[in-house]
């Protein structure tokens, strides 16, 4: 049985504030600057591992293989654990990081631990610039992932406290966003660098990754929840879907698949630029549409239109793509096309909504433990498929768009059957949404922690949280 919408009555109570003043957003816009690195990092990672001053300093075996061993199989000219450790390495620290960022989020607040993400960041992009050998290009990654520890446990939480109920949709996928912004900028970065002869564009790249989120955080304010929370309760209390979408194969290495299919550096490259573009206005369009339309109905349509373009990708190179050669220019055109298709479903559905829905659907109690629940099973899948995409695709070929595809199907089922509808929820009420389940016109009330240590209605927490809301 699907889940429907549930109205929760009082949703646009005044005591939880609606007034969008410039502090606020741009309070919310200093915390975005999380996304946007951590959006840089994905995406300049797949553009420089194409470069080929990169790969012959770093990947000798990928870089012989790819400029013309006719044995290798196109599907396997960047098969190598050690080119997808370079990836993956940002996120095993990620994963390890984000249950230290728990305590560090729930105990002193979101604005320490995106002060603590940033100057990781910064660490890590002055390591990874100045590499000479391997072990310093992956202590550079590492250095990174440990600030996305911070700044994915902070930042949507962050953005979801801040925002005013009936636009908390809008305002938390300024996150996605951010991500796309950062993601394109390293792509037309990395299409600029390419191009700097003696071959150190790599270099630039690697080293922008820097710190705007640290000197941001500085002064921002910490959110009412978080303060009540601090006040009242020091203890420190899932998105693997969205990872089984393929989209982290496609975001890590659109440039490496581009390249597979016959494409040069450069265009590989400028392709990429595109579909970034493609990624951010959708994401943009996201943000107009969520709080209009509703969670549910961007995750299906979303959903189903990402499942088409895996399986017309997955026919495409399973019927034009051999062991050697290339696809001709017109499929290639056709296969960039549907790539940017896919891209525009993710980014208007589950991209944003993967990190909007786990920040708002915990209760405060354990919102900081429930966030690090969320990023560390996003860590460990992000690190399963960028460690594992470049050698599922060399055995199972065309192949692994249909398993995603296989995957999309489950996913899109998922919401339908067992997700509620949070559209224009105070984010202290979404919980009674939960607890009200399927078919209900009303919630049944969830009583508050206050109310259950004694005190005589739950007020008494809200009040607590309109004066920390009224105070910033």
């Amino acid at each position: 049985m699907a889940v429907g919408v549930v109205a929760v009555e009082g949703s646009q109570d005044r005591r939880y504030g609606g007034r969008i003043t410039a502090f606020v957003v741009l309070s919310c816009m200093t915390a975005g600057m999380g996304g946007v690195i951590f959006g840089y990092d994905i995406g300049i990672a797949g553009g420089v591992s194409s470069m080929e001053p990169l790969l012959r300093k770093f990947f000798p075996d990928v870089y012989r293989r790819m400029r013309g061993d006719t044995r290798v199989s196109n599907y396997c000219k960047f098969d190598s654990q050690l080119l997808t450790a370079f990836t993956s390495s940002l996120y095993v620290a990620g994963l390890v990081t984000t249950f230290l960022a728990s305590r560090v989020t729930a105990g002193r607040g979101r604005r320490e631990s995106m002060v603590l993400g940033g100057a990781a960041f910064l660490a890590g992009a002055a390591v990874g610039g100045a590499s000479v050998n391997i072990y310093m290009v992956i202590l550079g990654r590492v250095l990174l992932g440990v600030g996305l520890g911070f700044a994915n446990q902070a930042v949507p939480l962050y953005l979801s406290e801040m925002a005013p109920a009936r636009l908390r949709g809008a305002f938390s996928n300024g996150f996605q966003l951010s991500i796309g912004v950062g993601a394109l900028a390293a792509n037309v970065i990395n299409f600029g660098t390419e191009k700097i002869s003696g071959g150190w564009g790599w270099r630039v790249s690697l080293a922008l990754a820097a710190g705007l989120l640290t000197l941001g955080a500085l002064f921002l304010p910490e959110t009412p929840s978080s303060l009540v929370q601090q006040g009242r309760d020091r203890r420190d209390v899932a998105q693997l879907l969205q990872k089984v979408t393929g989209i982290n194969a496609i975001a890590f290495y659109a440039p490496v698949l581009l390249r597979t299919i016959g494409m040069g550096e450069s265009a590989s490259l400028l392709s990429a630029v595109v579909t970034g573009v493609v990624g951010v206005g959708s994401t943009f369009a996201s943000m107009l549409a969520v709080d209009r339309f509703g969670r549910r109905t961007l995750f299906l349509a979303g959903g189903a239109q990402m499942q088409a373009s895996q399986v017309m990708i997955g026919a495409i190179m399973a019927a034009e793509l051999r062991d050697s050669g290339g696809v001709g220019k017109a499929w290639a055109g056709v296969l960039i096309l549907l790539i940017a298709v896919y891209v525009a479903g993710f980014g208007w559905s589950w991209g944003p909504l993967g990190w909007l829905v786990p920040s708002e659907i915990f209760p405060l109690e354990v919102r900081a433990a429930g966030q690090s629940v969320t990023v560390a099973v996003s860590f460990a899948f992000t690190v399963f498929v960028a460690q594992a995409f470049l050698s599922m695709l060399c055995h199972m070929k065309a192949g692994i768009f249909f398993f995603f595809a296989a995957w999309l199907a489950v996913m899109t089922a998922f919401v339908y059957l067992l997700l509620p509808e949070t559209k224009g929820v105070p984010i202290e009420q979404v919980a009674r949404v939960w607890r009200a389940g399927a078919g209900s016109s009303a919630p049944t009330p969830m009583p508050t922690r206050c109310a259950r240590a004694g005190n005589s209605s739950g007020e008494a927490y809200d009040a607590r949280l309109f004066v920390a809301g009224r105070a910033l």
